[in-house]
């Protein structure tokens, strides 16, 4: 009787039983993850998979992928608070969730991968002013915490909080000012997703992910922008299908997923356009000058089907079903073409993660391969349940689906 108080008004969840059976489902992988995590800072790094070789591996990988995915959240609340596309509020609640767990989870990941997490506030004290990622370092810890500060009024219109008044009238302050924030989470997250792609452009020393630029800026900086705001709303509309299969309840209408996807697929038609102009530009004048050739940036581990798969598979396909209404509308077509969008962001950052470092450099150099191995695997899933136990809380006690009432009565 206690946890129905808490509940939203007027709609219905599943017993306290059940939902702590799931709450310990996802502790057992909290468990698993924890434990690792002990381990890897009670003996360093040296006992994942990483090396003096592979410095990046699948944390990095992981990290960038989830800020990417988590771009719904930014780009969401600029088209809605400030484009104002008013349809988007029936799914802006679930995106800055989906935002806030996607960047503080990635943060919890760098904690692991710096390797002495006491002094990580180095980066803010003693910045190294000639990287880019200073930059990113302050701009997605400030992210953050613009995220956290959008994520406070939903908590605080919790049925049982909101009756009193101070709560009430200050999660109704909070929205008033809350174009603002989008603006400001527009900024920062602009530039430190750019960052993180002109991080691996400036690599001159690395020709996998070197680039030409624009002004101070390798095409990189704008292809990461690109590919994260034509993938994040995406992502978003696919957790709040996967929530609907769980919970078996309709959260959003058809509509307002359609619009996200063809949000998503117009950005997607634009992010593979000028991948393939880069790609091009790339193979034809960059690589020559740097006497190399297209396929030695390629073996067998890290083929050529990997790029393919990112611009064809996962970008011209998903595109195209997400652009044209008759293909957008047909909801088994919709989320395949939204699983195939975020399967290339990822596949684009674990090429330029891995295969950047793994690529010789040096006429005497050979081409190394990595793979994670159980402590990485256990930490990256510590994040996934994370995000999960963060959304089963916010689901069962936070209105964050307004539609949800009108579309199960």
């Amino acid at each position: 009787m206690l946890d129905k108080e808490w509940i939203p008004e007027g709609v219905e969840r599943c017993s306290l039983g059940k939902f702590i059976v799931w709450l310990g489902i996802i502790g057992a992988v909290l468990l698993w993850g924890l434990y690792a995590t002990v381990k890897i800072f009670a003996n360093g790094i040296g006992v994942t998979g990483l090396d003096n070789y592979f410095g990046f591996g699948l944390w990095i990988t992981f990290d960038l992928a989830v800020i990417a995915l988590g771009a719904g959240a930014f780009f969401s609340g600029f088209l809605k608070y400030i484009i104002r596309v008013d349809q988007l509020k029936n799914i802006i609640n679930l995106a800055v969730i989906v935002g806030f767990i996607c960047y503080s989870g990635a943060m919890l990941i760098l904690t692991l991968d710096i390797g002495q997490p006491l002094r990580a506030w180095f980066g803010y004290w003693h910045p190294n002013v000639h990287s880019m990622l200073t930059e990113v370092i302050f701009c997605i810890t400030c992210y953050c915490t613009v995220l956290i500060i959008e994520y406070v009024p939903l908590i605080l219109e919790n049925r049982k909080l909101n009756q009193i008044s101070f709560i009430r009238h200050l999660a109704h302050n909070f929205h008033v000012y809350m174009p603002l924030f989008a603006g400001i989470g527009t900024f920062l997250s602009t530039f430190h997703q750019g960052s993180l792609g002109g991080m691996y452009g400036v690599l001159f020393g690395r020709p996998f992910a070197f680039r030409e630029g624009f002004f101070i800026w390798p095409w990189t900086f704008f292809l990461f922008v690109f590919s994260a705001i034509a993938s994040g709303p995406a992502f978003t509309m696919l957790i709040a299908t996967l929530m609907e299969v769980i919970t078996g309840r309709k959260l959003v209408d058809y509509k307002t997923k359609a619009l996200m996807g063809k949000i998503a697929g117009t950005l997607l038609c634009g992010y593979i356009f000028f991948k393939i102009l880069d790609t091009w530009f790339w193979a034809t004048d960059t690589l020559p000058k740097m006497g190399l050739t297209f396929d030695q940036m390629f073996n067998d581990v890290y083929g050529q089907w990997l790029l393919w798969a990112e611009i064809g598979l996962c970008g011209i396909i998903p595109a195209i079903l997400l652009v044209v209404p008759k293909f957008r509308n047909i909801p088994a077509l919709l989320y395949i073409a939204a699983i195939l969008d975020c399967i290339g962001v990822c596949i684009n950052r674990f090429v330029f993660t891995v295969q950047t470092i793994a690529c010789p450099v040096m006429p005497f150099d050979k081409w190394y391969s990595y793979a994670p191995n159980w402590a990485e695997w256990a930490t990256t899933f510590e994040i996934i349940a994370y995000g999960a136990l963060l959304l089963s809380l916010s689901y069962r006690y936070l209105p964050v689906f307004p539609q949800e009432k009108e579309l199960n009565s």
